[in-house]
């Protein structure tokens, strides 16, 4: 659904920042109270990304807050879509990998599989830092457009129309290959796939009723919100 156009500078919601406080928290207690004998160098993998992604994320959340926002397409299904993800992709494993109550859904893989894993982490790392480079001021936590909001067609968008959401896909997937858990580990993939059932169509509507032609012509995200 559409909520009325503003022109007024709109924060960050208060749920979001939350969400990343509390994420962080959960890091800090991780590397505090984790194990590696019990977790595997995988799960190590996989906590220094999040705290990559994290680190690259914030200084656009913080800068970005005081965007003036013209649209505004909040959807209650898609906010449910995005909790789940925070969810299934950072704060179950962050409990398993502090507590082991998730322990009896652990399964073995071979080390071959997690430097797969691992590996991936690499063109995870360098989308999700490029796209949100090349997007600048236009990037936006939510489905929102802001005022002066241009296209951007430049960079990793030249060639990749959803880079941002890409990098996640490759996290989600590596996931249950650097923390061998049903839960932990192997929950990430539905949950992000739900979430991008139910965004990309919204984000990309909202675009082409934005942009117009110009962004039918040129096919390719100027907004993200992964």
């Amino acid at each position: 659904m559409s909520d009325t156009i503003s022109r007024r500078s709109m924060m960050t919601s208060p749920p979001l920042v939350m969400m990343m406080l509390v994420g962080i928290a959960l890091l800090i207690a991780a590397l505090v109270m984790w194990s590696w004998r019990e977790a595997g160098w995988g799960a190590f993998v996989w906590l220094a990304v999040s705290v990559a992604l994290v680190a690259i994320r914030t200084p656009h959340l913080v800068r970005n807050h005081t965007n003036q926002i013209v649209v505004r397409r909040a959807d209650r299904l898609e906010l449910w879509m995005f909790t789940g993800v925070w969810l299934a992709g950072l704060v179950l494993p962050l409990i398993h990998l502090t507590t082991g109550l998730l322990a009896p859904a652990d399964y073995l893989l071979p080390d071959w599989a997690t430097a797969a894993g691992a590996a991936l982490q690499i063109p995870v790392l360098w989308l999700f830092w490029r796209s949100h480079a090349d997007l600048g001021r236009n990037w936006s936590v939510a489905l929102e457009v802001r005022e002066g909001h241009g296209l951007v067609t430049h960079g990793v968008y030249a060639s990749v129309r959803h880079p941002m959401y890409l990098a996640l896909a490759l996290s989600a997937l590596s996931q249950p290959l650097l923390i061998h858990n049903w839960i932990a580990g192997f929950l990430a993939i539905p949950a992000f796939v739900a979430l991008c059932v139910v965004r990309i169509p919204l984000e990309e509507a909202m675009l082409r009723e934005h942009f117009g032609a110009a962004y039918g012509t040129f096919s390719r995200g100027g907004l993200s919100g992964g």
